[in-house]
């Protein structure tokens, strides 16, 4: 497929969550190089049906729930219903650029869906790389796609990697917030509520995103997904607390030199930057004054954030212990969403997961799925047997 420069033709899968709302917000202020050709959600139709009249989409996915029927409403645009729906709604539009906004691990077969079309993949979820790793990249080599990170912390790396030969880099960097706790005890963590860990000092996400912020599980994820993403060994995978999100990632080279990317922390400038790739366009998100501004940096407490260890752990094993760890923290934070288990229960879960013996079963996506279903049943099992 040829990619185009001016007037891409752009599906935003999840376009109702966070990451889709903030990619439409970017082409209203560029509607001249993006035409929004389709959209997917999970059920929330009343929401998406609006963005569809308001961008001129000529589909709709609805993967959640059956929609209304296309025919007779006088609705200008196709609907699709379900996962089948949605590969379909794919292969009729032809996009150029798919931005994958979906959250967890439902987002890794929407991927495949647009990887397989020969779409340029602008990627927010980590699942996919965690679960897919090497599957996914030998797809997108075959099919001629370009996958290009939209989490701020790669979006930063995918940058500064390309303007530094990989024979220099000694190791990549990786910022966190530390969290709405990072300034608490440890002691008391075992005390806090569903409502305190939604309480981001920085970032305005999803809720369950907002909660692995908190368990630094998302800044798990983002070290498995570097590691498959760059080719980086995980030794030369680190992590530091930078509590203004300021400076999303640094490379470290040979001679001791850091190079970092700064910026606002505006989820639209890592996606304006996906949407136009390789060029790069000027954007109207406001730039940072230097000036007055703070640049902290701490390093991250094992006793406070063990979520952060056990990926280092999940990716030194290999797969499909990724797949593991991802699938018992997801399961592991729904059950803290329903008050099943406490916040520091957590870890405990993903762990006792993690310490089952898993066999090496992920060399197609069906092995991938049945991995993480596995996973869920035993996560869930142990969730049954903690003590609340």
């Amino acid at each position: 497929m040829q990619k185009q420069s001016e007037n891409k033709k752009v599906v935003i899968l999840g376009s109702t969550g966070s990451i889709g709302e903030n990619t439409l917000d970017v082409i209203r202020c560029d509607r001249h190089s993006f035409h929004v050709a389709g959209l997917s959600c999970h059920t929330n139709i009343s929401r998406i049906f609006g963005q569809a009249k308001e961008f001129g989409a000529a589909a709709v996915a609805v993967t959640g729930q059956s929609g209304p029927d296309a025919s007779g409403d006088g609705r200008p645009w196709t609907i699709y219903r379900g996962e089948d729906g949605l590969r379909e709604m794919l292969v009729r539009l032809e996009p150029d650029i798919v931005v994958n906004g979906i959250a967890g691990a439902n987002g890794l077969i929407p991927s495949i869906h647009a990887i397989s079309c020969g779409a340029d993949l602008a990627l927010a979820n980590k699942e996919t790389i965690v679960m897919g790793g090497p599957l996914v990249f030998n797809l997108a080599r075959g099919k001629g796609s370009r996958i290009i990170p939209v989490d701020s912390e790669h979006s930063a790396l995918f940058q500064l990697l390309a303007g530094i030969p990989e024979n220099r880099v000694s190791e990549i960097v990786i910022t966190a917030s530390g969290g709405a706790f990072r300034d608490l005890p440890v002691s008391r963590l075992s005390d806090v509520t569903v409502r305190d860990a939604l309480k981001h000092p920085t970032w305005n996400m999803g809720k369950k995103i907002t909660i692995d912020s908190a368990t630094m599980g998302n800044k798990g994820l983002e070290i498995i997904e570097a590691h498959y993403l760059f080719g980086m060994p995980v030794e030369k995978i680190k992590v530091v607390i930078h509590p203004q999100s300021l400076v999303h990632s640094l490379v470290r080279t040979v001679d001791g030199c850091l190079f970092a990317q700064i910026s606002k922390p505006d989820m639209r400038m890592p996606i304006h930057y996906a949407l136009h790739y390789p060029d790069v366009a000027a954007s109207g998100f406001g730039t940072l004054d230097l000036a007055g501004s703070e640049f902290t940096f701490l390093p991250v407490d094992e006793n406070k954030y063990p979520m952060l260890f056990l990926a280092y752990r999940a990716v030194k094993a290999g797969m499909p212990y990724p797949v593991v760890y991802n699938a018992a923290n997801e399961e592991a934070v729904e059950a803290f969403f329903g008050g099943a288990i406490r916040f520091t229960a957590i870890s405990v879960i993903v762990e006792k997961t993690l310490d089952l013996v898993w066999e090496n079963i992920v060399g197609s996506i069906e092995g991938i799925m049945e991995t993480d279903k596995r996973a869920r049943t035993c996560a869930r099992e142990i969730i049954a047997e903690t003590d609340r």
